[in-house]
């Protein structure tokens, strides 16, 4: 029997691969799953803020779980879908779909244009979508920088939650309120998970209690953030707090170009195209991109990124 799902280590949120025009490119998930699998990393976390879901057709989203339901399985890694949109309606299809898929979980943001007013109207949102997937593990995603949905602590989302989604497994949570997930963590026996997705605090996450993460630096500085943990687990403070200086580093190298754009850019340099971002994403001219890969070359990166 299959232990139950639970994110439990680094699970990278994936690009969508697109053709140089932004139509998807199914055909580049293949290598990319390679790429994943290669260092290690045996979760994907698809059509999520990364995969620039909010950008994505309907129709782009069911292809891309289509796709990740053959792929992933032929490169050992599980699936977990985002399948989160402002309409509630085709997040609960995408819900529905993913389950068909047989993906190992499902998340989502809640609406942000019109966004939920009080943490009933916020759990009302998550049961109308998971009700879409009653078999599959249900996290609710909680980033408040993307959707301006703030003053709902995860600890009183999940004691609420808990008792309307019968298949509420946790939060991805990329929120910096660390008190309140070390308070969520210990509920009801310590039954949710609370995989961390900010990965410039990901060592302040481990302290606080995190058993996994979900990031998108995980594509493309893999190295950097497993021996974070390694050294994490081994109680070496120094070398952990080394680790972690890099990511905000790189980071913020690419956020100056726009960081999607860049970070699509960059997943080309080391050998995985992902082709462009799609607008209302940019991505970094030739000058720009040239002084991005300078920049990253001067601190070292080509020699630890892996």
């Amino acid at each position: 029997m299959n232990e139950p799902f639970s994110f439990r280590g680094l699970c990278p949120a994936t690009h969508t691969p697109m053709n140089g025009d932004g139509s998807v490119n199914l055909a580049g998930i293949g290598a990319l799953a390679a790429h994943l699998s290669r260092h290690g990393l045996k979760t994907v976390f698809i059509c999520g803020t990364t995969g620039e879901s909010s950008s994505l057709t309907l129709a782009e989203r069911a292809s891309l779980s289509d796709a990740w339901a053959k792929i992933g399985p032929e490169h050992g890694v599980k699936v977990v879908v985002h399948v989160g949109s402002n309409c509630l309606a085709d997040a609960r299809t995408l819900a529905a779909h993913a389950e068909r898929n047989r993906a190992d979980a499902v998340s989502m943001i809640a609406p942000s244009y019109f966004r939920p007013r009080t943490l009933e109207d916020l759990v009302a949102c998550c049961e109308t979508v998971a009700g879409g997937c009653p078999r599959t593990p249900f996290y609710y995603y909680d980033i408040p920088g993307m959707t301006g949905i703030s003053g709902f602590p995860v600890d009183a989302f999940l004691e609420t939650a808990s008792r309307r989604i019968p298949n509420l497994a946790g939060v991805k949570y990329s929120n910096p309120d660390l008190d309140a997930m070390r308070r969520a963590a210990s509920l009801q026996g310590g039954r949710f998970d609370l995989p961390y997705g900010i990965d410039e605090r990901y060592l302040d996450a481990l302290d606080a209690g995190a058993r996994g993460g979900v990031g998108s630096t995980y594509n493309f500085i893999p190295g950097v953030l497993r021996r974070l943990v390694e050294a994490h687990a081994r109680g070496d403070r120094g070398a952990a707090e080394a680790e972690q200086a890099r990511v905000p580093a790189v980071v913020e190298t690419l956020a100056r170009r726009g960081y999607l754009g860049a970070a699509k850019a960059l997943m080309r340099e080391i050998g995985v195209p992902v082709g462009p971002a799609r607008l209302p994403n940019g991505n970094p001219t030739k000058a720009e991109l040239e002084a991005m890969l300078g920049e990253l070359d001067a601190m070292g990166y080509f020699s630890w990124k892996d």
